[in-house]
């Protein structure tokens, strides 16, 4: 099906991964509709129509999904219920099965194994006494996470010793919540993949992205791939096709892997456009936000190949974004802010840096 421009696209949340998606859209011709719980965000500003209500609220999103022609969203911890509700009035991706695995650590790993992607050791908890169980069986260090709503480093604890006192502290910093236990890796660097897949199968995929993350938040990204990524790299897009295949996928998505000693590391997925591919916006000739407008619309997907010989994106994290005057004083740095007020570790905008 062709949603053609002129249409209104849809997109449940309203930060800066959806303002972008908005610009991407009216570049070709669309306009956009933001579903959000807040008066305003980042969307706001170029949002053609902006609609508050929760994400809980099956029958306030049922009517923002009849006043557009298609639907989409920017992040993926947002209650599947509700959302099951939209899938079936509007065209709705990516699917809202996608986002079920996506956003909970135990699904998501279990899928990934399922179809053949290697992954850490791991295993779920959902109490003190399993997560010793777990620590037994597994051993440490390792690494506790939330099964659910994690990001940006949240919802995680290390465990540096098999000690009592280390697995009731590391219970403690998650709030005691389900979560899985997993094995450290040895990896040289963590890189993402990111692809657009239309729904009758057609995809493209980017150079892979290697990542440097900050106190768990990514700092930066760099194409293209050198060393163990570019080994790497096809096996690395053959899995996340593999991925994306099996669930019908239709959008971009990105999947985070380390670099193993044997090959491509599973690590995460996220079935929405992704902040390693922000670099995608001037470094390739179709940006992931296009590529994503473009492949929710079955229109045909754009090139991804690089604009120039390297490209490199840094997040600037808090008070960086204040760094604006001399960001912009340099000719060829590409500076986007997303309006947003300043706080600690808050991701304000990003600079992209092309060398051609």
């Amino acid at each position: 099906m062709i949603v053609p421009p002129g249409s209104t696209i849809g997109i449940i949340g309203g930060g800066q991964l959806g303002r972008m998606l908005a610009i991407a859209g009216a570049n070709l011709g669309y306009r956009s509709h933001v579903f959000a719980p807040e008066a305003t965000g980042p969307a706001a500003e170029v949002a053609a129509t902006w609609t508050r209500g929760a994400y809980d609220d099956a029958h306030a999103l049922r009517g923002f999904a009849e006043a557009c022609d298609v639907v989409t969203y920017e992040f993926e911890n947002l209650p599947v219920e509700a959302l099951g509700v939209s899938e079936g009035v509007r065209p709705f991706h990516p699917s809202v099965e996608a986002l079920r695995i996506a956003q909970d650590r135990a699904l998501e790993k279990a899928f990934a194994g399922r179809h053949g992607l290697p992954t850490a050791r791991w295993t779920a908890v959902a109490s003190l006494a399993e997560l010793r169980d777990a620590i037994a069986e597994i051993g440490a260090p390792a690494i506790l996470k939330t099964r659910r709503f994690g990001y940006d480093g949240k919802g995680q604890a290390r465990l540096h010793a098999a000690a009592d006192d280390d697995a009731a502290d590391a219970w403690r910093t998650i709030g005691g919540q389900p979560a899985v236990l997993e094995g450290f890796v040895r990896f040289e660097v963590e890189y993402s993949v990111l692809i657009a897949r239309t729904a009758d199968g057609r995809s493209v995929a980017w150079d892979p992205v290697t990542n440097v993350h900050d106190d768990g938040i990514l700092a930066r990204s760099s194409v293209p791939p050198s060393g163990v990524v570019a080994a790497q790299a096809d096996a690395a897009i053959a899995h996340t096709r593999r991925l994306a295949d099996a669930l019908g996928y239709v959008g971009v998505m990105a999947v985070e892997y380390f670099a193993g000693a044997d090959g491509p590391i599973f690590n995460e997925m996220a079935p929405r456009v992704h902040n390693s591919g922000h670099w995608t916006i001037e470094g390739a000739v179709t940006s992931q936000f296009e590529n994503h407008v473009r492949a929710i619309c079955g229109l045909p997907l754009g090139s991804t190949a690089l604009t120039g010989r390297a490209v490199a994106m840094d997040n600037l994290i808090g008070n960086a974004a204040e760094r604006w005057p001399t960001i912009l004083a340099e000719p060829e740095a590409h500076l986007h802010l997303y309006g947003k007020t300043i706080r600690p570790g808050r991701k304000m905008g990003h600079v992209t840096r092309v060398k051609r």
